[in-house]
């Protein structure tokens, strides 16, 4: 295992992660200079380890920030959060895609006025925002599954819990989801 595929899953000083979607995740550099700087815990370690002349290191895979980070409370409005917010789907006919197949539309045309808002904005497939194209929603005939709203930081972060990562290291586990509501039925 090379130290370049041994990311450390960066936690807040209230040990949960920084963010779920992206994974707050860090290299092995930054997570070692974190530990020398005295910035941060180490809650887990890898097997692998590094070395110089002098001393040796675990590789950590788990890390605390030792001050708590204030998260957001407004999320930034950006293409991939409009995604994360519409679940990585279209929202007019209601199938997923991969990030690379959506894009954007406005539901009031800008060409009619309308604004790049959060309240205006939704993830559609391409060929759903060729066929309404630069209409309204009434002219075009089509309605969103869901009317667009800006997410708080909270939701965005609740539904990124539904996209695991493509790597999880099984150190990871017991801080990603610990926080999330358990099934009682």
């Amino acid at each position: 295992m090379s130290p370049e595929s041994c990311p450390a899953l960066v936690l807040n000083a209230d040990y949960r992660p920084l963010s779920y979607f992206p994974l707050s995740l860090w290299p092995w550099q930054d997570a070692v200079k974190a530990v020398f700087l005295n910035r941060v815990n180490i809650v887990a370690e890898y097997d692998r380890e590094v070395r110089s002349p002098s001393w040796r290191m675990r590789l950590p895979s788990v890390i605390s920030l030792k001050r708590y980070v204030t998260t957001y409370r407004r999320p930034a409005f950006t293409r991939f959060n409009v995604f994360l917010r519409d679940r990585f789907a279209c929202q007019y006919c209601g199938d997923g895609f991969d990030i690379r197949e959506l894009t954007f539309d406005h539901l009031v045309p800008r060409s009619l006025g309308g604004i790049t808002s959060w309240e205006n904005v939704v993830a559609a497939c391409a060929r759903c925002n060729l066929v309404k194209g630069n209409r309204t929603l009434t002219r075009s005939g089509m309605r969103p599954r869901r009317m667009p709203r800006m997410p708080s930081a909270h939701e965005l972060q609740d539904i990124g819990r539904s996209y695991p990562p493509n790597y999880l290291h099984r150190s990871w586990g017991d801080f990603l989801y610990w926080d999330t509501e358990l099934d009682t039925g």
